[in-house]
């Protein structure tokens, strides 16, 4: 998969997504308007509590102190619920938000709801995939169809 695969680019305006989400203070509406004049950083990933996605969100868990002091908020989306949300985030001790979209109308905004293949089926789903955006909601990058071990200090390494 290329970054074509998403229909972004680096130097394009993010969409404009809006969400349910679960942060450290409870269920809120998240949105890209909301975070106008900050930098993000918006991850996918397919389920909660799943081995892989347990690895990406506690490297951004462990990272986040850093990702702070380089100006980085982060935010994970992923077509789970609310209260599987916060079980994760119980379970884990994370203080990101996690957008709930199961509806995945962000996940397609960003054109990660995508075919995928596993074990000879072929079904619709998340395509793991980071997008960094600027406190002017400008791409500054783009990470598609990434493995979840080692995508955080990568991510971290194109910051720096």
């Amino acid at each position: 998969m290329s970054i074509e695969d998403t229909g972004l680019s680096i130097g394009q305006s993010a969409p404009n997504w809006s969400a349910e989400s679960m942060g450290q203070e409870g269920e809120t509406n998240l949105s890209h308007d909301a975070l106008e004049g900050q930098n993000y950083i918006i991850y996918f990933y397919p389920k909660d509590n799943t081995p892989g996605c347990t690895t990406q969100a506690c490297d951004f868990r462990d990272q986040m102190a850093r990702l702070s002091s380089i100006g980085y908020k982060v935010i994970g989306c992923s077509p789970d619920g609310l209260k599987s949300h916060k079980n994760f985030q119980t379970k884990h001790n994370f203080s990101f938000d996690l957008i709930s979209d199961p509806e995945h109308q962000v996940a397609e905004q960003f054109g990660v709801w995508r075919e995928k293949k596993n074990y000879g089926r072929t079904y619709m789903g998340i395509v793991r995939s980071t997008f960094v955006i600027n406190s002017e909601g400008i791409i500054t990058h783009v990470f598609d169809n990434v493995r979840a071990k080692g995508h955080v200090q990568r991510l971290i390494d194109a910051l720096s």
